[in-house]
Order: structure tokens, then C-alpha cells, then sequence
């Protein structure tokens, strides 16, 4: 089958409306959960939750009982001199100078939440 004039401008349009879409570098771990359960549990701190339920856990993720997905983004361009470091507790990337911690950086681009 020789390729016609329309098959090859629908191709094109696809590969471009492909190239354009932004990537998704957002974590997110689905679950599955039994018809019949009550309850779901959460590995990251060993708690159980109701069914419907949502948190955020110790691994700074949003969690439902059928995923849970990265609570942050994560800055993908920054100054040269300025370096990334995950706050644990606020579940959020800060960016500061190399030289001085206290000094924080413009960020220019973030993937994730």
C-alpha cells in the first residue's frame, strides 16, 4: 500500500502533536485494592487507612488507597551556581547558592506536581 497525501499529513501531525506534549516526570505507584476491603495500607509508614481516605506520607507522596503520587516537583533549570536539596519535612525541593545556604536561586523549570 503506497502511502497517500492525507496518511502522511495525519503522521506528521501526530509525531508533532507527540513532540509537544510536556514529559511527566511525576512518580506515581498504583495499587490495587480488594472489592470487599474495609481498609488499605500504606508500606511507606505501616498505617492503615479507610477505604476513601487520602494523606500524605513520610515519603512525600499523596496517597489515596488506590495510588500514591509524588507531593512535589522537582526544578529542573536553575543557575549554574545554586544547588537542589530536599527539605524532607515540607516535601519540596530548595535551591540556594553553592556558597551560601541562605542565599535562595530563581528556578526556571519544574517537572512534577
Amino acid at each position: 500500500m503506497k502511502p497517500t497525501a492525507t496518511m502522511t499529513t495525519y503522521l506528521c501531525l501526530a509525531l508533532l502533536l507527540f513532540a509537544l506534549l510536556p514529559p511527566s516526570h511525576a512518580a506515581c505507584i498504583r495499587q490495587s485494592v480488594r472489592a470487599d476491603a474495609t481498609h488499605c495500607f500504606d508500606e511507606a509508614d505501616n498505617k492503615w487507612y479507610p477505604i476513601g481516605s487520602s494523606w500524605r506520607n513520610s515519603a512525600c507522596m499523596e496517597c489515596t488507597c488506590d495510588e500514591c503520587c509524588d507531593a512535589y516537583s522537582t526544578p529542573t533549570r536553575y543557575p549554574e551556581d545554586c544547588v537542589l536539596v530536599f527539605d524532607r519535612v515540607a516535601c519540596k525541593y530548595n535551591v540556594h547558592k553553592r556558597d551560601n545556604p541562605n542565599q535562595p536561586c530563581p528556578i526556571f523549570g519544574s517537572v512534577g506536581k
